[in-house]
């Protein structure tokens, strides 16, 4: 597998990346990481530096295969990207089972050791160990082990927690050959309606900065090494504060307003990852309108454009030196079969890619996500627009984490240890945990019964519902009526029957409210407009109220307007990504729920309208940050 691994004469290991039969000073484990850059800066082509400068998807092939043709979202074959191209950094979209992601993760670090210098590949992705799958942000987990939403984390309020989740994702990427995640996402959940909000930690700035930091401990462990996930910590200087809560990856939401003058709020968890060793930043596709810091506008263009927030904020006033990577495509118009998303070149449409391109750098990033137009860098180079000095500035940096994760002495894994660590029982358990514990009962009332008989015939016995007593923790043996609950889960409470009038209870699980969208390239993933739900959503669920008990679970992906539920459930309960049985566990007290909300809720859009897009929290909402109600133990699950 690795052909080029040999022993210098004085009996060190190393791997002839260049082919000329000795160590070089950069194929010397020994040495520290800037002395191996600082020899090997110089070896590269321009073409070779260049490459390194520019991040894009990639798609595994079939079977552990690399992909030789353009694929679904991925522009080029594997081998041209690689070798014709000269890109070593790669976001990787949907996987196989372990032992395939390994075995294509080892068959791309192949094709790049047959490069000039066999620069290894870093394999980036995406948030992949929770539920949401949606190709521009996030992606179910599969074969890794499942947890809540970072937002479920974040109703946890347990940093040691949030440490232990990102340690066990460490260890399943790196596992597979991902060494650099695209995560965590620092900025705060402010605007009820910003389709983002499930990858972020919350509303409280000092929460989200506790919680990001646990994370990229987790993730990066003390300090970035051959151990380490690489994490890019984004969306600098803070995403959250969209107008109206349209996002930013469309035309119709580059706008980032500050109605409220709480910019500083949004800042806030940035110095304290940069201080504990983010290894990149990303800044935002958002344009900021209205903005000033210490008194000067900011100039209204998308922040990866922008020179005084790169540069000037990031660099400069926090001191940051690490790689800055932009959000994807700010430079060509993204075309995907028949459908085209133009590029997020917010304040600067007007540009033509070349001068998008040189703004960029100008600004202060050092890599473009999502492009691969190396022809057009180079381009500017030879027209004087860029110099090469600046393109080592940024060659240098990303080399230095290549370096300091050990890629360059050994980037392939083991199949078989790969099979053996994603989705290790451990972790699963751990993840499954943590779904259900991060449940948030938001209201638990009493409930009268009367004589009514268990599903199981016994009559009186303990598991039926108590007179005058709360409706959680759930009793089983129960008649249940049930909506959007697998069966084998509604097995564990009772007896399913199919009309809520022959039912001891019913639970229905329900989805935040959005509006449905699907004109653009991306769009439809994205959950966006409008928190309420449908009046005659509504007036069925006081039909089945009418009957029996009704204990309704509303997955919150970003909050939702829940006053119109509030008087017909008997127990109200959120969740940010708990499968069926996870839910049954908090709802029977198998494992109680202890999540409390990471936002306020609403109680109307006419409030979330009135409401300013970078301010934390409401007046007077319906349920505010940190309720959550806690449920008495020691019910029997079904079976026990």
């Amino acid at each position: 597998m690795q052909p080029l691994r040999q022993t210098s004469p004085e009996g060190v290991d190393y791997r002839d990346l260049n082919g000329n039969g000795r160590m070089d000073p950069f194929e010397d484990p020994r040495l520290g990481v800037d002395e191996r850059v600082a020899d090997l800066l110089p070896r590269l082509s321009l073409e070779e530096k260049v490459g390194l400068m520019f991040q894009t998807v990639i798609e595994a092939g079939a079977d552990g295969t690399v992909k030789e043709a353009p694929g679904a979202i991925s522009k080029s074959a594997t081998s041209d990207v690689v070798l014709r191209k000269h890109l070593t950094h790669f976001n990787v979209h949907a996987l196989g089972d372990a032992r395939l992601a390994a075995r294509w993760h080892n068959a791309l670090q192949a094709i790049a050791e047959k490069s000039p210098h066999g620069i290894p590949v870093t394999v980036s992705t995406d948030p992949r160990h929770a539920f949401i799958e949606n190709a521009g942000a996030s992606f179910a987990a599969k074969a890794f082990s499942q947890w809540p939403e970072p937002l479920g984390l974040a109703a946890l309020r347990d940093p040691e927690l949030v440490r232990e989740f990102g340690d066990i994702a460490r260890q399943e990427y790196c596992a597979v050959g991902i060494r650099a995640a695209l995560h965590p996402t620092l900025d705060l959940a402010t605007e009820p309606r910003w389709a983002r909000q499930s990858g972020t930690f919350g509303q409280d700035p000092d929460l989200v900065t506790e919680l990001s930091v646990a994370y990229l401990r987790g993730f990066q462990q003390d300090s970035l090494g051959p151990g380490s996930v690489a994490c890019t910590s984004k969306h600098f200087p803070g995403g959250g504060p969209q107008k109206d809560g349209e996002d930013a990856h469309f035309p119709y939401g580059r706008e980032q307003v500050y109605p409220g003058g709480r910019f500083a709020d949004h800042l806030k968890p940035f110095p304290p990852v940069i201080e504990a060793g983010t290894a990149a930043i990303m800044p935002y596709y958002g344009m900021p309108v209205g903005l000033e810091i210490d008194g000067d506008p900011v100039e209204e263009v998308g922040f990866g454009y922008n020179k005084q927030i790169v540069t000037g904020l990031l660099r400069g006033t926090l001191g940051y030196d690490g790689v800055v990577v932009t959000d994807w495509e700010l430079v060509n118009d993204n075309h995907v079969g028949d459908q085209v998303l133009p590029a997020r070149a917010w304040g600067v449409e007007h540009l033509d890619p070349a001068a998008r391109m040189e703004l960029i750098l100008e600004a202060g990033a050092d890599q473009f996500g999502g492009e691969e137009c190396v022809e057009l860098l180079l381009e500017l180079v030879a027209a004087g627009r860029v110099s090469e000095s600046r393109i080592d500035e940024s060659a240098r940096r990303l080399l230095a984490v290549k370096f300091r994760l050990g890629l360059f002495d050994d980037p392939f894994v083991d199949e078989d240890a790969a099979a053996g660590t994603v989705g290790r029982s451990d972790f699963r358990e751990a993840g499954y945990a943590a779904q259900a514990r991060s449940v948030t009962v938001l209201a638990n009332h009493v409930v009268q019964v009367g004589g009514a008989d268990r599903a199981d015939g016994a009559d009186g016995a303990d598991g039926q519902f108590g007179a005058d007593a709360p409706v959680l923790p759930l009793p089983t043996g129960l008649r249940v009526y049930a909506e959007n609950v697998s069966p084998d889960a509604v097995a564990r409470l009772g007896v399913a029957v199919d009309r809520p009038e022959d039912a001891e209870v019913a639970l229905v699980r329900l989805h935040a409210p959005f509006e449905p969208r699907s004109d653009l390239f991306l769009e439809s993933w994205f959950h966006q407009g409008s928190l309420d739900f449908p009046p005659g959503l509504v007036a069925r669920l006081a039909r089945i109220a009418a009957h029996c008990p009704l204990v309704l679970d509303v997955t919150l992906d970003r909050p939702a307007v829940l006053t119109p539920l509030l008087p017909l459930a008997t127990a109200l309960v959120a969740s940010y990504g708990s499968c069926d049985d996870a839910l049954v566990d908090a709802l029977t007290g198998v494992r109680p729920p202890e999540g409390r909300l990471p936002f306020d809720l609403p109680r109307s859009m006419d409030q979330v309208r009135r409401h300013g897009e970078d301010v934390p929290g409401y007046d007077d909402p319906l349920f505010t940050f940190g309720h959550g109600l806690m449920v008495a133990t020691g019910r029997p699950a079904a079976g026990d």
